[in-house]
């Protein structure tokens, strides 16, 4: 039955419409996160049983295949992860708690379909869906003295959201008055062809750009501080992690269309990918507020990234979404720890997390897993990447690049170790214990284990992205 293979989509919508009913009932906000987190749960077992389900809905628009499900399996782990924070938002007013979970299940619905997309306008509505459900959670955080940074956050990242995706539509525009189609089906022969045509290399780069948005590449990161800093810790969480796995799904799917000799286009991106990992790393070496620390070093990993699609090679591709899984990993587990130390959902300085080894020792371990793993030490999972995208990007011919890279990431361990050096070598001011909730102290022992195991032993995940990637080249 083909209703079936639109099973994840379903589950979400349904639970999306649920906490929508849940919303406008009286005393049903403590319903909401056990019902968003079933809902969760649900997608990725829906998800998990249709992984080898093949097939087209909707006029071939929609397309079905192990790519596209291996993503949904992601991208609802992401949303059932940050869900599993704790027992209660800290910083959310009760009362549109309903609302704030149905938005999060919405914004992954429009991920979901986003990363089945095949079709032009498909694709455009499928984003538009999650963006707009990420815009009104920005704003959803309590006003309280001393920050207001909320609303300035959520207009910013509007307005920088419009401008992208005006930039997106322009440039399909580009790609169907060349090609007289919005399929790619049809598009990635066409292009294929005119590969030297500054028209389709402008149209594939400014549809590129809605994408390097939402991964935050330079220059299209403005937005990343300041919502960083004014959106809740969890919403910040989810912005950070989830959303950036279907934009490298999407640009996996857009860089499919070039040839090996799409000499204009890798340029491109080689120069996005140096200018994020500079940009991001130098930057955030300065930086004291861990969540603005945080999301410009995401800026640096956004660039790191584009070294695997920058070969227009299946490994290389396949590496990249196995780097982008591995970075949902290692920043939602540094995110755990950010939302269990932040009693009242305030954000925190680096100097507020001195002498966490003895307020939490569990917390402080995540932590420092976290931290190592993302300045892409052994044996992590950000070490073993991080080596295969150099590893790939200098079998492909672009050792330059490798070197900018390495650079880098000796950069970025100043300012990762320098967390766990307040961490654990600091004694502080704070002796009150931190109480993680059950749920957190799982999630935490559990992220934990899934970092490693992706460092130590790649494989798995390696041959399932690689198998994802064959599916649509």
């Amino acid at each position: 039955m083909k209703i079936m293979l639109f099973a994840p989509e379903m589950t979400l919508l349904l639970g999306g419409l649920a906490l929508f009913l849940l919303s406008i009932g009286k005393n049903t906000a403590r319903l909401a996160r056990p019902l968003a987190l079933a809902v969760a749960l649900a997608t990725f077992g829906a998800s998990l049983f249709s992984l080898r389900a093949e097939g087209f809905l909707f006029f071939d628009s929609y397309k079905i295949d192990l790519f596209s499900q291996v993503l949904k399996l992601i991208l609802s782990g992401g949303l059932a992860c940050v869900l599993l924070f704790g027992k209660e938002l800290k910083d959310i007013a009760e009362e549109i708690r309903p609302e704030y979970y149905m938005f999060l299940c919405l914004s992954t619905l429009g991920l979901v379909m986003l990363v089945s997309s095949v079709e032009l306008v498909t694709l455009f509505i499928a984003l538009e869906l999650s963006s707009y459900s990420l815009y009104l959670l920005v704003p959803m955080r309590e006003e309280r003295p001393g920050l207001r940074m909320q609303m300035e956050s959520a207009i910013k990242y509007i307005l920088f959201g419009v401008v992208a995706t005006a930039v997106m539509l322009f440039g399909m525009s580009y790609l169907y008055g060349l090609t007289g189609t919005t399929y790619f089906a049809g598009l990635i022969p066409a292009l294929r062809t005119m590969m030297d045509s500054p028209a389709a290399l402008a149209g594939i780069a400014m549809v590129m750009g809605g994408f390097f948005f939402k991964l935050a590449v330079f220059p299209f990161h403005f937005w990343v501080p300041d919502v960083y800093q004014g959106a809740s810790n969890e919403t910040t969480a989810f912005i950070s992690s989830v959303p950036k796995v279907a934009a490298v799904a999407m640009l996996i799917r857009i860089a499919a269309m070039a040839t090996s000799e799409g000499h204009h286009l890798t340029s491109m991106l080689a120069i996005f990918a140096v200018l994020s990992m500079f940009y991001g790393n130098l930057v955030a070496l300065v930086q004291t507020d861990i969540k603005r620390m945080l999301g410009f070093s995401g800026i640096a990993h956004a660039g790191y990234v584009l070294l695997g699609i920058v070969t227009l090679q299946e490994v290389g591709y396949a590496t990249s979404l196995y780097y982008i899984t591995g970075y949902l990993a290692m920043n939602v587990a540094g995110f755990l720890v950010i939302c269990t130390v932040s009693q009242n959902g305030e954000n925190l300085q680096i100097s507020d997390l001195s002498g966490l080894h003895k307020r939490s020792p569990l917390m402080a371990f995540t932590l420092a897993v976290s931290m190592f793993a993302l300045a892409g030490l052994p044996p992590f999972a950000g070490f073993m990447g991080k080596f295969m995208l150099l590893t790939g990007a200098y079998k492909a011919g672009y050792l330059p690049l490798v070197i900018i890279a390495a650079v880098n990431t000796a950069i970025s361990i100043y300012y990762y170790l320098s967390v766990v050096r307040v961490t654990y070598a600091a004694g502080g001011d704070k002796t009150e214990t931190i109480n993680a909730s059950a749920s957190a102290k799982a999630l935490s022992v559990g992220l934990v284990l899934l970092i490693l195991a992706l460092g130590l032993a790649p494989d798995m995940l390696m041959r399932l992205a690689t198998d994802a990637v064959k599916s649509i080249l």
